[in-house]
Formats: C-alpha cells, structure tokens, sequence
C-alpha cells in the first residue's frame, strides 16, 4: 500500500535523505570544479631540435597570476618549452623555469603578456585526514578539465625518486583512490574548500594496489622547493653520503640520551663529508644539531641548503657507547 508521501509525488523520508546527501556531495564537486577547472592547464611538451615535436603531456596548476604554475618534474623531464592550454581556449607556449626530480615537483612559465590567469588556493596537506574527501583535477587522456573524486586512503606513504645516481624518499605522499589516468600528473588534488593539497603524480600500477593514485603533498616542505625553483630554478640541498635504516637504541643509553630510535649507517660513500667525519657503518645516528634522527626521513628534512659548507654536531652510538662528531656536509649533486 502507497503511504501519503509516495502519492504526493515526493521519495520517502530515507530515499529523500539520500537524495539530499547526494546533492550535498555534488555540491562540493561542482564547487570544487567551478573554482578550479580555469586554474588547471593542460600540457603539451615539445622537444627535438626544433621545439616542435611533441614528447609528452600532463598537467598543470596556476600559482600565481603573471604565469607560474606548478607541475610534476617528470611530465617536463629532458624538456624546456611546450604549450599549455585553458579551458578558456587560451593556448600560451611556456618555459620551464626549474625542476626537481628528488621531489617530482617542477615550475613552469606561461608567456609574459597573457591576461591575468586563474589562480589556485593552495592548501595544507598536512592537515589531512584518512577518509577526507579529495577531488582530482587534471587532463586525463588528453581530455582537458576532467574532474575526479574520492577519497584520501592513505598518509605517511613514501615514494622513491631518483635523480642519477642520487636516490631520495619523497614523504607524506597523499594515497588516494580518485581516479587517476596518464595525463593526470601535474593536476591538482584539492580538498571540499578547492583548496589545492597535493600535485599528482604517479599512478598505481594493477601489481600494487588497482585505483590508486599518489600525489606530492602540500605543505611546508614543498611550499620551500616551490620557492626555490621560482628564485634560482633549481632546489640546493646538503649532502652527508650515508645510507641506512630506523633500529632501537640500546635500552642503556636510550634513557640517558632521551632517544628511543635512531639512524643505523648501513654504508658510508666514499669521500663524502660522513667519511671525512669519520662516521661508519654499524654507527647509529640519534641526533644532528640538536634534532632527534629516527630514520632516514629526519635527516633528509635536515638537509637544506642553509647547512651547505656548515659544521654540524651528529651524536651517535657506536660500540654500545656514545660519542659526538663534526662533518660539514656538501652540496648534493646528481
């Protein structure tokens, strides 16, 4: 038998209360869509002698009115030039300014001259939460302005990036099941408010996890590469020459020296500042200048460019004992 609200034509009270969170949803995508879609260009990368053959495309985001926008550093690796397109129909060649394959971050350039671009909002990845919802906006497949949702599934996560012998841990990536397709990388990950929390840049392939995507976060870390790339087109980073693992301290120090974990050297490099320190392997590395080390990803934040050339105080333990060394760290090179 039909109930009052099924003959006056409305859904019942729970299929109206989906309806209701169901626009509520699209709400924000629209949302998200409409205050991002003309912030987002799509790339197309020349290259060849003559700066015309196409090798490659992807994404991009606008971060400034007069023509910076932010990419992923593989989208335009081995490249200087190409063209992005608005979905306004403006098609504007551009420049690479710099790129950081260590952080998969780059900038890029349109032509000087162009209108007033749309800017994005940039965010705090750092504020993320698992389960918050996320809206991927990017090119996919070459078709520009293409807008994905879904959620965050994972924080913390790692991503190994290479620069030609040099190797480094990409942290806090954001793990998320938005859609992601080739083409995406570069695009805007951006949370319920169009604020942009991360640059995606890697799909999942099937062996790993199916509908999974990654993006570079947002946040303190990246604000300063970002920073540095607009400046000097390049990001500088110091240099120690050891690589190693998270182990215990033993329980004996481990009170004294208010230190649970530490940095285990694995291997010294040869001739690099931690070898000419004195450091060895089977060394476990619990402070730099005053800052707890714990893995691998403590030391890396440590070392900008701001402790190039500069003496720094590394406490560690080696043969159940600690002591306290000086090592001047170089300039990372590829």
């Amino acid at each position: 038998m039909k109930t009052a609200t099924d003959l006056d034509g409305r859904p019942p009270g729970d299929a109206r209360v989906e309806r209701d969170a169901l626009d509520s949803y699209s709400r924000v995508l629209t949302s998200v869509a409409r205050r991002l879609t003309a912030a987002v260009a799509s790339l197309r990368i020349t290259g060849g002698a003559d700066g015309r053959r196409a090798s490659g495309a992807g994404s991009a985001v606008v971060v400034t009115p007069d023509g910076f926008l932010l990419t992923s550093a593989h989208v335009v690796a081995r490249s200087s030039r190409g063209m992005a397109a608005f979905s306004d129909g403006r098609e504007l060649g551009f420049e690479v300014v710099g790129a950081d394959p260590l952080s998969d971050l780059a900038v890029i350039r349109v032509a000087p001259g162009s209108a007033a671009l749309s800017v994005a909002t940039l965010g705090d990845a750092d504020r993320l939460e698992v389960g918050q919802l996320v809206v991927a906006v990017g090119n996919p497949l070459g078709f520009a302005g293409s807008v994905s949702a879904g959620v965050v599934s994972g924080l913390g996560r790692s991503m190994a990036t290479q620069e030609g012998r040099t190797a480094r841990l990409v942290e806090n990536v954001i793990q998320t099941d938005a859609a992601l397709h080739p083409g995406n990388s570069g695009g805007a990950l951006a949370d319920s408010g169009a604020e942009v929390v991360g640059i995606n840049t890697a799909v999942v392939g099937p062996w790993v996890g199916q509908g999974l995507g990654l993006a570079v976060p947002i946040n303190d870390a990246t604000r300063q590469i970002v920073a540095a790339l607009m400046r000097e087109g390049r990001v500088r980073r110091a240099y120690l020459g050891v690589t190693g693992g998270s182990r215990p301290v033993p329980p004996r120090l481990a009170e004294r020296l208010g230190r649970g974990r530490g940095l285990e050297v694995v291997s010294v490099m040869g001739g690099s500042p931690a070898a000419r320190g004195g450091l060895r392997p089977e060394d476990l590395i619990v402070e730099v200048d005053g800052v707890a080390i714990e893995d691998v990803g403590d030391l890396q934040r440590l070392m900008t460019s701001e402790r190039i050339g500069r003496s720094v105080t590394v406490v560690l333990v080696r043969n159940g004992e600690a002591r306290t060394v000086e090592i001047r760290p170089s300039e990372l090179t590829g």
